[in-house]
């Protein structure tokens, strides 16, 4: 099975299918302190961004969604990721069957907009092309995270832990009304 990953442009970023060369720039991303403090807490290895890397392609032929790169106007390289997957962590029949939606971007670029940005249309094409029901996992202490999910219409669907952490789990029926 081939699918193609469609490519999103906004007034101010492009969505696009990651590429092979991106993946020194995405290592680099997730292994920033900034960047996982609210995810994991650790930087990731770059063992473990090369698998993320494969499982974002592997969802876009699995699953029909993924995770798209984020690239800012202007700017030369990938700023972060956003979009859709299927975690499987565990957390029960009201969360781990519906896709996962996520955003990270580079610290450079946050608090800019970006993030919203990108993430809305992302959702914008979710509510188009896939429909149903998406959820997302943010600790309590993410204020942006939470901000923007907000934003795209999420409500909490009941804490959880995670990794000894807590967080919260929360949901999305379709667009906000």
């Amino acid at each position: 099975m081939s699918r193609t990953i469609p490519t999103i442009n906004t007034p101010r970023l492009t969505l696009r299918g990651m590429r092979r060369e991106d993946f020194e720039r995405f290592a680099e991303i997730w292994a920033q302190p900034e960047v996982v403090t609210h995810i994991t807490g650790k930087p990731w290895p770059r063992a473990r961004s090369w698998d993320a890397f494969l499982r974002n392609a592997g969802h876009w032929q699995i699953a029909g969604f993924g995770q798209w790169a984020v690239q800012i106007h202007g700017q030369p390289a990938m700023a972060g990721q956003t979009g859709f997957f299927f975690g499987s962590r565990g957390l029960g029949d009201d969360f781990d069957p519906f896709p996962e939606a996520g955003w990270v971007l580079d610290p450079v670029f946050q608090g800019q907009g970006f993030g919203l940005d990108a993430a809305a249309a992302a959702h914008d094409w979710f509510d188009r092309v896939v429909v149903g029901r998406t959820v997302c996992m943010i600790t309590a202490a993410n204020e942006n995270s939470l901000r923007i999910a907000d934003t795209l219409g999420y409500k909490l669907l009941r804490d959880a832990t995670i990794d000894a952490e807590p967080v919260l789990l929360m949901t999305r029926k379709g667009p906000p009304s």
